[in-house]
């Protein structure tokens, strides 16, 4: 059995810190998105996925890795947003066993109606507070970050180039 490499000071400063805005950040964009445009954080992100894919239509297997979720969690989402009008689930033409979900148009309009608050909102929490060779720095940590946490590329962060 190996030893245990504990934190130094400045490693331990910088965990703590990482670990309050994981803790933090869900909250502070939840909160915006919610109060704007009533959907929670994962229902934007779903729906902003789904907007930038091919005929806003992609299978539900791979929505839920561009969004890291499980499938029962994305289902329960799926339903929500579905009872809203705001995508619908269909058979897959190309492989009956599977399901695709689509952007409905009233969805393309929540979405649109929605970014723009969120991007302010991104920017004032997290790259306002930045400068330039920050928010690069906090791109290659991320992408680092993501080397180990995601190394097939799944999720949709680790797709963008």
């Amino acid at each position: 059995m190996s030893e245990t490499r504990w934190l130094d000071e400045d490693e331990q400063r910088a965990w703590l810190r990482t670990a309050a805005v994981l803790e933090l950040l869900p909250g502070a964009l939840d909160s915006q998105l919610l109060r704007d445009s009533d959907l929670t954080h994962f229902e934007y992100f779903a729906l902003a996925s789904l907007s930038e894919a091919p005929e806003r239509t992609l299978r539900i297997t791979a929505l839920a890795a561009l969004t890291n979720a499980t499938l029962p969690r994305l289902s329960r989402v799926l339903t929500g947003l579905e009872k809203s009008g705001l995508v619908k689930r269909a058979t897959c033409s190309e492989d009956r066993r599977a399901k695709n979900v689509s952007l409905t148009e009233a969805g393309w309009a929540k979405v649109v109606q929605a970014a723009p608050g969120h991007v302010e909102n991104v920017r004032r929490l997290v790259l306002d507070r930045l400068t330039p060779e920050q928010v690069q720095q906090l791109s290659d940590i991320a992408e680092a970050l993501l080397g180990e946490l995601d190394p097939e590329g799944k999720v949709f962060a680790s797709t963008r180039s």
